[in-house]
């Protein structure tokens, strides 16, 4: 098992050069250059100086010599320096350090996900179990009609609904940012009340498209465990319904569920994007979309590189999961 193990991280360190030479030669495709946002704001910026700038940053090397020279760059663990105006260093615009540790964009992103992840797997794996117990009831056909809802809505166009409504005309709940202007001002249980407020909709928008995928697997594949010959034989032998399904049936139809929540890791990051776009967090995601927009190289394969690692994370995480819920797969 620890040979099996070793073997698919050292698979990984291939799999992530190439997933960076994918990423690298693709932002390079998009239109334009780093330097237009420095010079093309500059009526004083002639030709001969843009030329400079691109020199200077080596942009005017073909791209290939481009992404060795950041490749050796990323093995000191050094990702250059931001084009934006600030001119900082990579890895001080993602840690932040000037910052206090919860207003760090690296934790603000890591707790939303957390906290996203951990809603999801509180809700999804139940609904999906009771609705593979109770299939073909009023139950079933109500949560089968809401995860359909959520399978086909986009995100981005549920948060500024749930804005419109929530935050506009009802005027329950806040709408941007994750504390209000008098943050300071507020006691300790008014600052966690205040906290908790900011949460509810970005929350509930990043957990409910996962959450409805989650559910639906956890169904599906407990439904399949149910079929079996082992589990007809524990309820002929005597066994409550409640043994049957939690202590026979759950454990098989984990499964396939544990490399699907291994997998949504990056996917929870990825939505990040939007919705701390949409809901104006000023985490990794926001800026990452501020990254790309603007051509900022050296922030978004920044952030790349971050995500790509979790994504090869999630899979390892859940070859780790799928040996401990089958001792068969220990055994080899």
């Amino acid at each position: 098992m620890l040979a099996y193990l070793a073997k698919r991280l050292l698979e990984m360190i291939p799999t992530l050069f190439g997933i960076t030479l994918i990423s690298f030669l693709i932002i390079h495709l998009a239109p334009g250059k780093p330097t237009d946002a420095l010079s093309e704001m500059n009526p004083k910026m002639t030709p001969e100086a843009r030329e400079r700038l691109e020199k200077y940053y080596g942009l005017d090397k073909p791209v290939m010599v481009q992404y060795g020279l950041w490749l050796k760059r990323i093995i000191k663990l050094d990702f250059g320096e931001s084009f934006s105006m600030d001119r900082r260093p990579v890895m001080q615009k993602i840690w932040d350090t000037k910052q206090p540790i919860t207003e760090r964009r690296l934790f603000i992103t890591f707790m939303l996900n957390v906290m996203a992840m951990i809603i999801i797997l509180l809700i999804a794996i139940p609904i999906g179990i009771s609705s593979a117990t109770h299939q073909h009831t009023l139950y079933d056909k109500i949560t089968t009609t809401t995860v359909f809802v959520g399978f086909a809505m986009p995100s981005f166009w549920l948060a500024l609904l749930l804005m419109l409504l929530f935050g506009v005309y009802l005027d329950w709940l806040p709408i941007s940012g994750l504390k209000s202007m008098n943050y300071d001002a507020l006691p300790f249980w008014g600052k966690v009340i205040d906290r908790v407020r900011h949460l509810v909709l970005p929350l509930f928008v990043v957990a409910f498209g996962s959450l409805a995928a989650d559910s639906r697997y956890m169904r599906s594949s407990m439904l399949e465990v149910m079929r079996q010959d082992y589990i007809r034989t524990a309820r002929s032998k005597g066994l409550s319904e409640n043994k049957v399904i939690y202590k026979h049936a759950l454990r098989n139809a984990l499964m396939p569920v544990i490399t699907i929540l291994g997998l949504s890791l990056p996917g929870l990051i990825g939505g990040a994007v939007i919705m701390e776009t949409v809901f104006g967090i000023d985490g990794l995601g926001r800026l990452m979309y501020q990254a790309v927009f603007s051509r900022d190289y050296n922030v978004a394969m920044g952030l790349l590189v971050p995500a790509a690692v979790l994504t090869m994370l999630g899979n390892f995480l859940a070859d780790i999961g799928y040996a401990m819920a089958d001792p068969r797969v220990r055994l080899r």
